[in-house]
């Protein structure tokens, strides 16, 4: 079952790892990354469960204005860094199952591409 693999402990500690290291800002529960490895320790059970029954409820984003250089703004949507955690370790097994299924030609939100290798694939 694809909800195992995301929940497996493995995948949900690389989750931990790699939203730790990204680090960002916190979301509408003001809980900032420093703290999320304590609070997934106290509550993972009841979260873990929760998800498995289908009654885990992300919470709303926090929406945060960027101005750009032109005057404008650039919204942005800041989920809490628990929603941000099973995002993690959700997007990690879908990728390893669907990426190598992705065109050769495809670049964007890939692992280990990137715009500029579109570029110089582009050149040639």
């Amino acid at each position: 079952m694809l909800l195992n693999q995301i929940l497996s402990r493995e995948n949900m500690l690389l989750a931990l790892q790699r939203v730790e290291k990204n680090k960002g800002s916190h979301g509408v529960d003001m809980m900032p990354v420093q703290n999320l490895r304590q609070h997934i320790v106290e509550n993972w059970i009841s979260i873990k469960e929760a998800i498995l029954k289908g009654t885990y409820e992300p919470m709303p984003v926090r929406r945060v204005e960027i101005p750009k250089p032109d005057g404008g703004v650039r919204l942005l949507g800041i989920p809490t860094v628990t929603d941000r955690l099973i995002q993690q370790a959700i997007a990690q097994v879908l990728s390893r199952i669907y990426d190598p299924m992705f065109s050769e030609h495809s670049y964007g939100f890939r692992s280990n591409r990137s715009a500029h290798d579109a570029v110089r694939k582009a050149k040639g």
